[in-house]
């Protein structure tokens, strides 16, 4: 049973959250543009939004790099490069734990501020504080892995995660058996990161792919009307037309 359940988590549910991610992305970009957007209520509490944005996006682009290139690398470029499998477990703790804990003073900030203030609290959609608590809860577990990783420092541990990430995508056969024996810690890491994928495109997360010129392309254009004074409609100009901007 528990080989059973390692197959599903770590070598099924992979494939399901990669392709959400993907197919659910490019459709929310094709059917949902005007959701295109992070939503901000940045007119509220600002000072507290700033450095908590800024902490966390500098914190975060700096994980997802670091993740992205320490499990995607093939093993034989760091080799060739002469970097150990020790000193390359060193920079994961140092640059990981650094950024990790200023994403997460960033996210508290954020998280304070969207739960406590009844203004943001009342505008805020469930997937807004949703996904906060997610990346919030996957933060502290990256912070309590820098513990167990203090025992592998001979980057043993790390290899198996190196070769389950790209056996993954290369689509070999039975790599979920790689991390069956790996610390709780870990697993819960990896699997609370695949989840992340899979409701990415249903979060304001989706403004990640973002970059202006995308805006551009947009169909059609955002209607904004002449708002209605409260004594009826024979105060409005009687030539007025809607006013068609393109939408931010």
């Amino acid at each position: 049973m528990r080989e059973l359940i390692n197959y599903i988590v770590f070598g099924w549910y992979p494939y399901l959250c990669l392709t959400v991610f993907l197919l659910g992305s490019w459709f929310r970009f094709d059917r949902e543009q005007y959701t295109w957007r992070s939503g901000s209520s940045q007119l509220l509490r600002r000072r507290q939004l700033m450095w908590g944005s800024n902490l966390f996006h500098v914190g975060i682009l700096v994980i997802f790099l670091g993740h992205f290139v320490g499990l995607l690398t093939p093993i034989w470029v760091f080799d060739a490069l002469g970097i150990s499998h020790t000193f390359k477990q060193w920079m994961a703790i140092v640059l990981g734990g650094v950024a990790g804990v200023m994403c997460f003073v960033g996210t508290t900030l954020l998280l304070h501020r969207r739960l406590f203030d009844a203004r943001i609290r009342s505008t805020s959609s469930f997937g807004d504080i949703a996904i906060l608590l997610l990346l919030y809860a996957q933060l502290i577990l990256g912070l309590a892995s820098i513990g167990v990783s203090l025992d592998h420092l001979d980057g043993r541990e790390m290899v198996k995660f190196m070769t389950w990430a790209q056996g993954i995508l290369t689509l070999q056969p039975g790599v979920s058996a790689l991390v069956a024996d790996a610390h709780p810690i870990f697993k819960l890491h990896l699997f609370l990161g695949m989840t992340i994928f899979l409701v990415f495109p249903f979060t304001r997360l989706v403004h990640v792919w973002s970059a202006p010129i995308w805006y551009l392309g947009r169909r059609g254009y955002q209607v904004v009307r002449t708002k209605q004074s409260a004594s009826g409609p024979r105060d409005r100009p009687p030539a007025s037309k809607p006013n068609m901007q393109p939408a931010e």
